[in-house]
């Protein structure tokens, strides 16, 4: 059987039932249509490979005209459909005609079976490979942005970073999905991008997906992609992230904000390992490595019923647990040198130094934005410094909890604290966005802001 779908359009209906029991074994499926305005509505109900098409509809009419413009408008909404006209001897002049506007092949009434057969299975060939050739260059498009990004390296020697890095040797060269958790700004993203480089999959890409950042409206066309025409402002086709990280990694970030009815379908994804892009009934199979992140705990939202533990179960194959840049000692500075010749650099400021008071300064801050925090404060301080040399006044870092004290040393109330800056900073200050993360009503939080002077 021929992987196609095939729709018979011609007025005669023993012509129809002659090729439906010719066809049937042949194909996927067969379609027939005896009216032809019933055709757009055909080919927006299934996805087709193949037309067979008839030059003439109305009796005593064979001018051709019909099926020339019925071939036109099968073309315009579907430039890869191969279509295959039927013609008698005296059309042959109109078949030409056809031939230039796009239609595959012609065969003439009455037919030779076995002819026709292979007409028609060299046309589905070539819708193949068709389909094919748009789809790679979908795929490069995607490609393109994907390889564009910022190259990005993991910047320390600390034990707790050595021990990440060792678990991401280990896992890298299974095809295990990895789950990422970790602070935000800890650097989960590289993380993934270390798992990716070393394993057997680097010369492929890796797709990196902001589950965060994608509203429900838009979630399957920008995962699953969508053809021309699917929606209002589909105005050509275009592949998901699934698609473009074919034979790679795909990396889904925050993938705790994932709304729980959008969960059930990107379970279905992960466990078919096929895809449907919106508007279209093909199923095109993938084949990747899935790495996500998130700064959530999936097993309380699991309790919580906010998160599918099918779904955890999926991804959570080997957690790493990313430290935070407060347990990593003298990673602060290196990371601190690496951004200051960034930034030097970038701002045309050669030369900058941090002076010793600086440095510790910044070895004793806890960094609750870590290492984005650190890098933001380095940037402003290169922009703002006059001298060749960086003071501990020209590092301004927002008052938290002094001293380098671990999770587990600090007070309930200095918690609290941290808990609600690290809530405003991520929500860029929303207090309503803010205190829904915190799962306390705004005027709370703000009570509780006066409350700690923050």
């Amino acid at each position: 059987m021929a992987k196609g779908n095939i729709l018979i359009v011609d007025d005669n209906k023993s012509i129809l039932s002659a090729l439906e029991i010719l066809l049937t074994p042949e194909f996927q499926t067969v379609t027939t249509l005896s009216d032809p305005s019933q055709i757009p509505t055909e080919l927006r109900k299934k996805e087709y490979n193949l037309v067979i098409l008839d030059m003439n509809f109305k009796a005593g009419i064979n001018t051709g005209n019909e099926g020339i413009y019925w071939l036109g408008r099968i073309k315009e909404s579907n430039p890869e459909i191969s279509v295959v006209m039927i013609t008698a001897y005296g059309d042959i002049e109109l078949t030409v005609k056809a031939l230039k506007m796009g239609a595959t092949d012609f065969f003439l009434k009455p037919w030779d079976n076995n002819k026709l057969l292979a007409t028609l299975k060299s046309a589905l060939q070539l819708n193949w490979s068709k389909k094919e050739v748009t789809q790679l260059k979908e795929k490069e498009k995607g490609l393109k942005t994907e390889l564009n990004r910022e190259q990005k390296f993991i910047i320390g020697s600390s034990p707790q970073l050595m021990q990440v890095l060792n678990m991401v040797r280990k896992v890298a060269k299974t095809n295990a999905n990895v789950l990422i958790t970790g602070e935000n700004g800890t650097g989960k993203e590289l993380i993934a991008h270390e798992i990716h480089r070393l394993s057997e999959r680097s010369n492929e890409v890796l797709v990196s997906v902001d589950m965060g950042a994608i509203t429900e409206t838009l979630f399957e066309s920008e995962l699953f992609g969508h053809v021309k025409g699917a929606f209002t402002d589909a105005r050509e086709s275009r592949p998901g992230k699934f698609e473009v990280a074919d034979k790679g990694s795909l990396f889904l970030d925050e993938i705790g904000n994932l709304s729980f009815h959008l969960q059930a379908k990107l379970l279905a994804a992960i466990q078919n390992r096929q895809i449907s892009r919106i508007g279209s009934n093909q199923t095109i199979p993938v084949d990747i490595r899935l790495i996500c992140a998130t700064n959530k705990n999936l097993e309380n939202m699991v309790r919580e019923g906010l998160f599918r533990e099918d779904l955890l179960y999926r991804i959570n194959t080997i957690q790493i647990e990313v430290p935070p840049l407060r347990d990593r000692g003298n990673d602060v500075l290196v990371l601190a040198d690496f951004f200051l010749k960034k930034y030097s650099s970038k701002y045309n400021k050669p030369s900058l130094k941090i002076n010793q008071q600086a440095q510790e300064k910044l070895l004793k801050y806890t960094w609750p934005g870590n290492i984005r925090e650190l890098q933001h404060t380095i940037e402003k301080a290169v922009i703002l410094s006059e001298g060749n040399v960086l003071k501990a006044e020209d590092f301004f870092m927002r008052p938290v909890v002094s001293g380098r004290v671990s999770e587990t040393e600090l007070t309930l109330e200095e918690m609290e604290k941290r808990m609600i800056n690290q809530a405003i900073e991520k929500n860029n200050g929303n207090l309503s966005a803010a205190a829904e993360q915190l799962g306390i009503t705004r005027q709370t939080l703000y009570n509780k802001i006066k409350k700690n002077g923050q």
